[in-house]
């Protein structure tokens, strides 16, 4: 059975993360991604590497090109911000990355500090070589990324996609 778009976003992304053969899957834990994390952890055919900071998925999705395989990554907008020296070297080696985003500091964030970088997060990423798609709406979900992952996997390209904060629904306290 197919997920609801409206509530079922996260599981409609694990499903094109296995359309696309996507066997590695690297983030620093989220709660806007804990229900995609644990599909993926769930799952025997996706490796799940809990990194220590956002700056080790660049070298995930190298090794993992290396390796004959893809890999995506799963970061919060601040975490953008934490790697983007390594997201660079991605472009200039054309391994290509998906990269999926939950957006802070925008509609009614609870913590202020999210906002400078939330602000910054698409021109970063532009600057760092990413295409980037924005998701707003639940039922744009599987169309944008499976384009995502059309640019990224078949063009060797780094895609970004942003998955905006009222899409996500973080709630006061939800971290």
């Amino acid at each position: 059975m197919r997920p609801d778009a409206s509530s079922g976003w996260p599981d409609l992304i694990y499903s094109v993360l296995k359309r696309n053969n996507v066997s590695q899957v690297g983030y620093v834990p989220d709660n806007g991604h804990a229900r995609l994390i644990a599909l993926c952890q769930q799952d025997n055919e996706i490796t799940d590497v809990v990194m220590t900071t956002e700056a080790e998925g660049p070298g995930l999705v190298l090794g993992a090109t290396l390796g004959g395989k893809r890999a995506a990554l799963l970061m919060q907008s601040s975490g953008v911000g934490n790697s983007v020296n390594a997201l660079t070297i991605l472009k200039s080696c054309a391994a290509p990355c998906l990269l999926i985003v939950t957006m802070r500091g925008e509609f009614d964030d609870f913590n202020p500090w999210q906002v400078t970088m939330g602000a910054m997060t698409e021109s970063t990423l532009k600057a760092c070589g990413f295409l980037t798609y924005r998701v707003e709406r639940a039922e744009d979900v599987e169309d944008i990324v499976t384009g995502g992952c059309n640019m990224a996997y078949g063009n060797n390209l780094q895609v970004a996609v942003l998955l905006a904060q009222r899409l996500i629904k973080r709630s006061k306290g939800a971290h």
